[in-house]
């Protein structure tokens, strides 16, 4: 079983960043595909990027493309989502998952392992 814990979520301005840390405890997420989710209010858990075993491919929501980028570091068992240009739309809570495979999806069902979420809060 993997255990997945997000960090780095707060309040920011518009136009701010941030970096959310997700870090793995126990079986490795080497090998695994990795991908943040995010909850808006009101709405539906959704997809917001995914990255591949090898770190080499990522795929984005196009509401976040060109502003989020994913990456892990697998020696440290932690993937993270840096955020830049953050809008008062991408509020919301925010979930790491892992899948207990090497394709890229971007369906939270393919995913086997969640985070509990940390709140992300964007001030306009």
């Amino acid at each position: 079983q993997v255990r997945l814990v997000e960090s780095g979520g707060g309040l920011v301005q518009a136009g701010g960043s941030l970096r959310l840390s997700c870090a793995a405890s126990g079986r490795t997420f080497s090998g695994k595909t990795m991908g943040w989710f995010r909850q808006r209010p009101g709405k539906e858990r959704e997809f917001v990027a995914a990255i591949g075993w090898s770190g080499s491919s990522t795929t984005y929501a196009d509401s976040v493309k060109g502003r989020f980028t994913i990456s892990r570091d697998d020696a440290k068992n932690t993937l993270y989502l840096q955020m830049n240009s953050l809008k008062p739309e991408d509020t919301a809570v925010y979930y790491c998952a892992g899948a207990n495979t090497a394709l890229l999806f971007r369906a939270a069902d393919r995913y086997d392992y969640w985070g509990q979420g940390t709140q992300v809060t964007v001030s306009s």
